[in-house]
């Protein structure tokens, strides 16, 4: 099939957001967060689909009737599929053999691998976080630590290729042995990250600065951070922080709170600790309040926090129906907080450092929780709670109201039992409520495996969901 041209593409896409999306944006819930001046579209930039990590978008998803889905295999798991302005997704795979990270760009039209540029091989989490920046370009940290905006473009035979269109060392900001885990701009147009050790830093690859502050000793990260105007946010295995800049970018703590990290690691999690990356939501700005999930045993608490203070307006237990327990950045927006279960989830591989779980093993048995903050922001209210066997991070849309996920069903029917040959199902859940409202089968076995990774809804109502071996298109009819 010949590939639809640049200007054709962003042509359907500028359609499709305006026939599909109401002008009015009727978010029955708040605002969604500021755009970011220096990362891509609202929805589709970030593996949580805006710097300030909602989880939530103002694309529509797939229409009313059937669902069919077509899997690309790229030999990856691909945990982070992102779609610029110009309507061509961007894929950060991990490769099964050797795990080095590898991008893909995809054919928006059958959802196809186009064109592929391997990267510097560095830690598990290394080929995970990153986002498309103001000029479509993706921006990672490889192996080498150096800082990479990576941009395409057609070559002079007509196809597509991916290339290094910038690289700031940051070798001399990241210790021997650490590395990056996550990256978000800000509103100045600095890079900030954080690396596994607990160094935080901005980079400035405009003039090559770049600044760093170490956390305390023994705090590490292992999930990304989100930026909003107020600041940076951070969780660490032990504590959230709201982080700025000094006038020469260093970064500054604005507020900590600590967490309750529970006994250890649970089976489920990658590290031992809160499995959020902090979520920006809020019924004014989008941006009011901060949110994670502890790591309490035996049940885990949404904590919600006022992004400005550090002010705690609640802590409320959570994922009470199935396993309590999350690796899941919350979905988040106005008023709303979702929060899903991967307790017990088994993943084929865990991050070097992450040490025995406790207990040592556990079923997957699912579990999806709503809590509101109040209207007047007295605190938080547990609104429903139930076992939605969720197998990736959910994501709401603002335009349908509807959230999606994907479900690991068990092969025996009304057991809690997880095998190699598990179902896999596409679905679609009512937030008022929590119930189910529409599913369609995937496919079955490991090459479906979602791994409790981020679906992205790109324009013209398509799902694109990485899995332990490529990328699900999923679409109406």
């Amino acid at each position: 099939m010949r590939l639809r041209t640049r200007a054709a593409v962003l042509a359907t896409a500028a359609l499709l957001l305006t026939s599909q999306t109401p002008a009015h944006a009727a978010d029955p819930y708040g605002p969604l967060p500021p755009a970011n001046p220096f990362a891509g579209p609202a929805g589709t930039a970030t593996m949580h689909r805006d710097t300030g990590s909602s989880d939530a978008t103002p694309l529509p998803g797939p229409g009313a009737g059937s669902v069919r889905s077509h899997r690309t295999a790229l030999q990856s798991a691909c945990p982070t599929v992102l779609v610029g302005a110009d309507g061509y997704p961007v894929a950060l795979c991990t490769e099964i053999f050797g795990l080095a990270p590898t991008v893909h760009l995809l054919d928006p039209a059958t959802g196809g691998s186009v064109a592929e540029l391997t990267l510097a091989k560095g830690s598990l989490l290394g080929g995970v976080y990153a986002y498309l920046d103001h000029r479509d370009r993706l921006v990672a940290v490889d192996g080498n630590r150096e800082l990479l905006r990576i941009g395409h473009r057609r070559t002079a035979a007509g196809g597509w290729e991916l290339y290094v269109d910038s690289r700031l060392p940051l070798a001399g900001a990241v210790p021997d042995g650490d590395a990056v885990t996550g990256l978000s701009p800000d509103w100045q147009g600095r890079v900030w990250f954080v690396t596994g050790a607990g160094v935080v830093g901005t980079a400035d690859d405009r003039t090559g600065v770049v600044r760093t502050l170490a956390l305390p000793a023994g705090e590490r990260v292992a999930n990304s951070i989100s930026t909003a105007p107020a600041g940076t946010a951070v969780a660490t295995t032990h504590a959230t922080y709201l982080l700025t800049a000094s006038a020469d970018g260093t970064p500054q703590v604005s507020w900590r709170q600590p967490y309750d990290r529970g006994p250890g690691r649970k089976p489920g999690q990658l590290s031992w600790g809160t499995g959020s990356t902090p979520t920006f939501f809020g019924p004014g700005t989008g941006t009011d309040y901060l949110t994670v999930v502890d790591n309490a045993a035996p049940t885990v608490n949404l904590l919600v926090y006022r992004a400005g203070s550090g002010e705690q307006v609640c802590s409320v237990p959570v994922l009470k129906a199935g396993g309590s327990g999350s690796e899941n950045s919350p979905v988040a927006v106005g008023n709303a907080v979702f929060v899903a279960s991967t307790y017990g989830y088994p993943y084929p591989k865990l991050p070097e450092d992450a040490g025995p779980s406790v207990p040592s093993s556990a079923a997957f048995r699912g579990g999806l929780s709503r809590v509101d903050v109040r209207a007047d922001g007295s605190g938080c209210d547990l609104t429903w709670d139930n076992r939605t066997r969720s197998a990736a991070v959910p994501r709401l849309s603002t335009a349908d109201g509807l959230l999606r996920t994907v479900l690991r069903n068990p092969v025996i029917p009304g057991t809690d039992a997880t095998s190699a040959v598990d179902p896999y199902s596409y679905a679609e859940i009512d937030p008022a409520t929590g119930r189910t409202v529409r599913t369609a089968y995937l496919g079955a076995g490991f090459i479906f495996d979602t791994l409790q990774m981020v679906g992205s809804i790109a324009p013209g109502r398509v799902v694109l969901q990485g899995t332990t071996t490529g990328v699900l298109r999923i679409t109406a009819g």
